[in-house]
């Protein structure tokens, strides 16, 4: 692949992360997760270019401020359970980027939104799992952003607002989470409802501009089905944090499947 430019913007995108260590294991039925494991197999190479770093918004942190990861080398997190021992021993030793960290917690600040270094935590599984077959060989940097704690969805996109100008220095802004989750309510039951939510999603994505998007999106809670999809929003707001940092690009569904019963989407801005 080439290496990007300054003055190319990177797009950001949504992508599901599966559930816990999902493509490292065996399921029943054993291709439970196989098409979203090839979806994200071929990411890199859709994207075209090599990212010079990437920041990964998972739905698995929320402090107070907002944390950023700024170890060099960091661990990782297996923060799932009940899985087989193997998945336990998974690795993915992608190095950090303290200086981008620094500049992300500057350009937080500056935005009004407070932020703080982390020089211990490392990656959470929304970050490595679905990283370690996308970008296997773990060579490119990662930093982890926090969500905030409150999930208010406003100030997500005005987080990824914020972080924009990375997009022009070669970094991959990525939003890791799922756009139906509700760890109760899967099967064939939950079909029309996933369905539901998730037609309204995609309209919100893809309308003709930012600004009508962001206030949907804001508004996420109007939607059918909402919190049947979401009893809880982290799993969604990495999406807000992509679509501010979208500026005025706009925004496609790239992949969609019906998985454990529900149907799961992602999303590319620009």
């Amino acid at each position: 692949m080439n290496t990007t430019t300054e003055r190319e913007a990177l797009p950001t995108l949504f992508i599901p992360h599966g559930g816990g260590p999902c493509f490292f294991m065996d399921w029943d039925p054993p291709d439970t997760w196989t098409k979203m494991a090839a979806w994200l197999g071929q990411l890199a190479g859709s994207i075209g270019v090599a990212p010079k770093a990437i920041v990964v918004i998972s739905g698995h942190w929320e402090p107070a401020p907002v944390g950023v990861t700024a170890s060099p080398h960091p661990p990782l997190i297996y923060d799932y359970t009940g899985f087989p021992p193997h998945t336990y021993q998974l690795t993915y030793p992608a190095p950090g980027a303290p200086d981008l960290a620094r500049q992300i917690v500057s350009l937080l600040d500056e935005a009004g939104i407070s932020a703080r270094l982390d020089p211990v935590r490392g990656f959470d599984h929304g970050v490595f799992i679905p990283f370690k077959v996308i970008y296997p060989q773990a060579e490119i940097p990662v930093v982890q952003l926090s969500l905030q704690a409150g999930l208010d969805p406003r100030t997500h996109i005005q987080m990824g607002q914020a972080l924009a100008p990375l997009r022009r220095q070669g970094v991959l802004i990525v939003g890791s989470g799922m756009s139906y989750h509700n760890l109760r309510g899967f099967g064939e039951r939950f079909r029309e409802p996933s369905e539901e939510f998730d037609g309204w999603l995609t309209a919100a994505v893809c309308a003709p501009d930012a600004h009508t998007r962001n206030q949907q999106l804001e508004q996420w809670l109007t939607a059918p089905a909402a919190r049947i999809a979401h009893p809880r929003e982290e799993h969604l707001l990495p999406l807000m944090v992509a679509s501010g940092a979208a500026g005025t690009d706009l925004g496609t569904r790239v992949y969609t499947e019906i998985v454990t019963g529900v149907r799961v989407s992602a999303y590319r801005f620009g």
